[in-house]
This record gives structure tokens, sequence and C-alpha cells, in this order.
């Protein structure tokens, strides 16, 4: 999501899932104690999450994957850390923290669409706290601003392979899910020069 942080007071992680299960209106993140409201996202942020979201949906339901996608609203853990990431893929049973079913541990493939307010975060502490999660094989980053979309794999030995993709014309492949989308798709009906005013 796109999101604009504001910092609270230090809490233990307990005292943060209490604080998110009784929060009506406001998701927040959780990162080594900091709590971080989150608030909405534009229009091109909104399009190109339906758009993902919706290609990959309808790829896993052709193909009877195992795979499933879901949207913004999914709590992920990473170790003692908590996050909202745009589109999480995970791939057979889902995994969660407890008996809540609020919280995934099974990521497979973790999606962030960028904005002014994320980038830096989502480019470096963020893919940091990601790379802790053993499930995870892919991350996805998504630009608002152009075509392009950057695909971190991770190999068998542990190492990250970085791939880009600028064209309307190519072909995100995500291995780990046997699934492929066009650029096209992707940013269909996404206008680069609103994006500038929504961040």
């Amino acid at each position: 999501m796109t999101v604009k942080r504001q910092k609270k007071n230090k809490m233990t992680p307990g005292e943060y899932l209490a604080l998110e299960r009784s929060s009506l209106d406001i998701k927040h993140e959780f990162f080594d104690g900091d709590v971080f409201a989150m608030v909405g996202a534009g229009i091109n942020h909104n399009r190109i999450n339906i758009n993902l979201a919706g290609e990959l949906r309808n790829r896993f339901k052709a193909d009877n994957s195992p795979c499933e996608v879901l949207s913004n609203d999914m709590r992920v853990k990473i170790e003692n850390n908590y996050t909202y990431p745009d589109i999480v893929i995970f791939c057979g049973d889902a995994q969660f923290e407890d008996n809540k079913f609020d919280t995934l541990t099974n990521p497979v493939i973790i999606i962030e669409i960028l904005s002014d307010s994320t980038e830096a975060f989502d480019r470096g502490d963020k893919f940091t706290y990601y790379r802790a999660i053993p499930a995870l094989k892919e991350y996805i980053l998504v630009s608002q601003k152009k075509y392009h979309v950057e695909q971190y794999i991770r190999s068998d030995n542990g190492k990250w392979e970085y791939r880009s993709y600028e064209s309307p014309d190519q072909m995100l492949n995500m291995e780990s899910v046997n699934c492929d989308v066009l650029l096209s798709e992707i940013y269909l009906n996404v206008n680069f020069e609103t994006q500038s005013r929504e961040d």
C-alpha cells in the first residue's frame, strides 16, 4: 500500500497484535518495536494492485494452481515483525501465526508497489526483513512512475538474483509459482502523469 508512516510509541509484538486486532479503521505495521500507521493509496497504486492481483488470480484458477493471491489486508509475520504487503502469494496450505488466521507466515512471493513515501524502505530495510522469511522465493517491486518492475529471486543456494523489466511487451516471469504476466496488463489504465500528484 502507498503509505505515509506515522511513528508511534515502542511496544512488544503481543501489544502490537492486541492493538491491531482491535483497530477498526487504520492498519499498522510493526518493526523492531515501532508501530507505523498506514494511510491510503492513490489511483495508480490501486489500478496496479487490482490489475496484477486479478491477472494472478485468473491464471492460478485457469491452471488449477495450488497457489493463491491475497491483496492489501493480509498481515505477514517476519520473525517478530509484522507488515501488510500490497500483494502476497502462498502455495498449498496457508500457515498462520495462531488460530486467529489473520497473520500469514509462509508467503512465496511478496509484491510491493513503490511510492515516494515508501520506496527507500521497500528497497532497503524492508527487503532485509523479508529475506528472513524461509518460505519466500521472490520479492517484486513495481513502479508507479513508469513501466518498471524489479524482481529478486532466491536461488537454491540462498543468493538473490536480480531481474528488471521496462517495456509493456515484456513478460514478468514468476518462476516459483509458474506464472507469467505482461507488463501491459499490470499497467492497464495507469496514467503516469498523475502519479506525481498522488504521493
